[in-house]
């Protein structure tokens, strides 16, 4: 009979029983095998069915192997969980007729199991592949960082520090500090003081910069009554984009420098204050947490952003003492009138920069910058003498007032050298307030207007007569009232009989009449007359610049010889039908003085360089007019228009010194629309007459009380040449005026 199958794995120790062997007790759990179990400890449920079966006679009994530890099954491995369901019991064995247990079967040999892992967990990838993968993601994020480095460093370097400059330097303009100008003493007429700009960093004003959606307005309107400037115009710069530095103002005087710097003190203060720094912490905060978006008005300064730049003003010190010569500058400090703008550019310097790092406004030390300084300017030293100029300017300012003209003005002229020592003009201006003048006062008339200067253009004529030998001063001429040409009836200024006088008389009586006559005699007909004279006045200047280069100066007018037609040819030689500007006028007369010679004027004595070295302007350039001989008869003839009871100059005689000079009483040239209204009355001389050292102009334009040149420029004329020559200390004359005759008999 057979053997029932034993169930699998039912052994404690995991192995299979062997068929016909005795079964063996399992030790219960957590008692070592070959240990009895404790009877309370066992109950039969638990009770090992092999403990049950007697041990099959005739066998050797199988020493008991120990049972594996605490957590291990048989052979080290874990044991399997245990069911609490009993194992079913086997059944018994049959016997043998001779009542022996039937032999055991051999037992199969068995392979041992595979090895178990330790635990059933989760089992991980292979640590290789990962470190693969990391290392791919790796090379490819540094590779990228590479690049960008590769980008900012060698690429876009140049380009990316340029803007990191432009954010982070401020580069500042140093103004170089502009030359003075001086009057022939070195005094200054026009000086530089320290000043100050107000500037603004308008990156300072945007709401990310404040908090503040309307930074710009609420600085302006603090601004603008302190600056004298329209709030709109302020707010306006402060909102320029794309840039770190705008000037709102130039040139402030310290007063407005300190209001502002107290303002902006006062506002630094309160919001600094406790209750403004709280907000201040509490605008760092989420919203959610209770934090706020922007601050209060009253926590902001405003004008954090304004500065102010030390700079330089322009002022002159004599206020409006040659002015109309000196001129004037405008609002950046460039010249913009007179010598300040002809010598700008000598006078301006070289302006410089700096360049520092800010942050927040403030200066960053330890970020480095540069600094170019400024080159200071030439100073410029003028030929103008302060007291005699001083004297001109108070003689013509009050005749005219007094005539009630247009304006007015008078040259002072060394005859040796040419230099100009006073150049007055009225009305004139102040240049520290150009809002107290007129467009039309800040010019130079002196050199700028061109006038018909009348009967003082007589003396060019009569240098021409005599140079060219065609008559004498004693010359007889038969002068007619009136005298016609072609068309033309010309007259002199007074109705008169028949004159007789010699050619002196002719000049000192100033007559239009004779003047034609005299003329007529420079060639054998009247176009060869009128190109000797043409000629003539052109050595003398006419036409042409004075030299001085002065903006706006005008060269006069005058027509080619060809051109003078009807009338014109016949005018000219009495000084109308040619314009000329009033220095150009007295040059004639300086010509004459300095025994035919002319020198060029000039103003600039010489200039002072930034390191102090002083250095003479150029001589003038000279010519010969006339002969010396020439000039000598026109100067005694000059002296008969002063000195004989028939002149026209009586008002201008000097006691102690003999006086040469003409007078002049012209139709002015309308301005406005053309054709002739008003007068244009003038006086021109020098003195000593026997040792010429100065000519004096004057001339008044468009007079009302009064129009001759002898009676409103004759005492001008007196006053500021008796001045003159006692502040040069010129001694008076050594001998009396020859005193020519100016009539004959018939």
């Amino acid at each position: 009979m057979s053997t029932p199958r034993q169930p699998s794995g039912g052994g404690a120790d995991g192995r299979r029983p062997v068929k016909g062997a005795a079964p063996r007790p399992a030790a219960p759990r957590g008692q070592s095998a070959g240990r009895a179990p404790s009877p309370k400890a066992q109950s039969p449920k638990q009770q090992n069915p092999r403990a049950q079966s007697p041990r099959p006679q005739g066998s050797k009994a199988q020493p008991a192997k120990p049972a594996p530890a605490k957590g291990q099954g048989a052979r080290g491995q874990a044991p399997r969980e245990q069911s609490d369901r009993p194992r079913p019991p086997r059944a018994p064995q049959q016997r043998r007729p001779d009542g022996r247990l039937p032999a055991p079967r051999p037992r199969p040999q068995r392979r041992p199991p595979a090895r178990r892992p330790a635990s059933r967990g989760i089992r991980l990838a292979d640590p290789r592949r990962r470190l693969r993968v990391i290392t791919i993601v790796l090379s490819v994020v540094f590779s990228i960082f590479a690049g960008r480095l590769v980008q900012l460093q060698l690429l876009d370097s140049d380009a990316l520090a340029a803007d990191a400059n432009t954010n982070r330097y401020l580069n500042i303009p140093i103004t170089a500090e502009r030359g003075s100008i001086t009057s022939s003493d070195g005094v200054a007429l026009a000086a530089t003081v320290d000043a100050y700009d107000i500037t603004a960093d308008p990156a300072m004003f945007t709401p990310e910069a404040t908090g503040l959606p309307d930074a710009p307005e609420q600085a302006a309107a603090l601004l603008a009554p302190i600056l004298g400037l329209p709030k709109e115009k302020i707010a306006a710069d402060l909102h320029t984009p794309k840039t770190r530095y705008k000037r709102l103002a130039a040139q402030q005087t310290p007063d407005v420098k300190n209001q502002i710097s107290d303002l902006k003190s006062g506002l630094e203060k309160q919001a600094g204050s406790r209750a403004c720094q709280a907000q201040k912490r509490l605008l760092n905060k989420p919203a959610e947490e209770g934090g706020r978006t922007r601050l209060d008005n009253e926590c902001v300064n405003p004008l954090a952003g304004v500065f102010n730049r030390d700079t330089q003003k322009r002022v002159y010190p004599s206020d409006g003492l040659a002015a109309n010569l000196v001129g004037f500058v405008n609002a950046e400090g460039e010249g913009a009138g007179g010598l300040e703008q002809q010598y700008q550019k000598l006078l301006a310097g070289k302006d410089g920069h700096s360049s520092y790092a800010q942050a927040g406004g403030r200066l960053v030390p330890t970020a480095g910058g540069s600094l170019e300084p400024a080159v200071p300017g030439t100073d410029l030293r003028l030929t103008i003498n302060r007291d005699i100029q001083w004297a001109a300017q108070r003689a013509i300012t009050d005749q005219v007032s007094n005539a009630g003209a247009e304006k007015g003005y008078v040259i002072v002229q060394d005859t040796r050298n040419g230099q100009v020592l006073a150049m007055a003009t009225s009305p004139g201006f102040n240049p520290n307030d150009l809002s107290t003048a007129k467009n039309s006062q800040l010019g130079n008339p002196a050199l700028q207007d061109a006038y018909e200067p009348g009967s003082t253009a007589k003396l060019m004529t009569m240098a021409a007569v005599l140079d060219t030998g065609k008559a004498a001063w004693d010359t007889k001429v038969t002068v007619p009232y009136p005298l016609v040409r072609g068309d033309v009836a010309f007259k002199d200024d007074i109705e008169h009989d028949t004159w007789y006088l010699t050619l002196a008389g002719v000049l000192a009586k100033s007559s239009n009449i004779g003047t034609i006559l005299a003329a007529q005699t420079l060639g054998a007909t009247q176009p060869e007359a009128n190109q000797v004279l043409h000629d003539y006045l052109r050595r003398f200047g006419i036409g042409q610049q004075t030299g001085l280069g002065f903006p706006g100066e005008t060269a006069g007018l005058l027509d080619k010889p060809e051109d003078w037609k009807a009338s014109k040819q016949y005018t000219i030689p009495f000084g109308q039908g040619l314009s000329v500007n009033a220095l150009q006028a007295t040059s004639v007369f300086s010509t004459i003085a300095n025994g035919g010679v002319r020198v060029a004027p000039s103003v600039v004595q010489g200039t002072t360089a930034p390191d102090g070295k002083y250095s003479a302007a150029p001589a003038s350039e000279q010519s010969r007019v006339v002969s010396e001989q020439t000039a000598k008869t026109l100067t005694e003839m000059l002296e008969s228009v002063v000195s004989d009871e028939q002149g026209t100059g009586g008002k201008a005689a000097i006691p102690g010194y003999r006086v040469a000079g003409k007078t002049g009483t012209a139709n002015r040239v309308d301005p406005n629309g053309g054709g002739y209204r008003g007068y244009t009355a003038s006086f021109i001389g020098f003195a000593p007459a026997d040792q010429p050292r100065v000519t004096v102009s004057c001339v008044i334009q468009d007079p009302v009380n009064g129009h001759f040149g002898g009676q409103l420029c004759g005492p001008v004329f007196k006053q500021v040449m008796e001045f003159t020559l006692k502040t040069l200390q010129v001694p008076p004359s050594g001998s009396e005026a020859p005193n020519l005759p100016v009539e004959w008999k018939p």
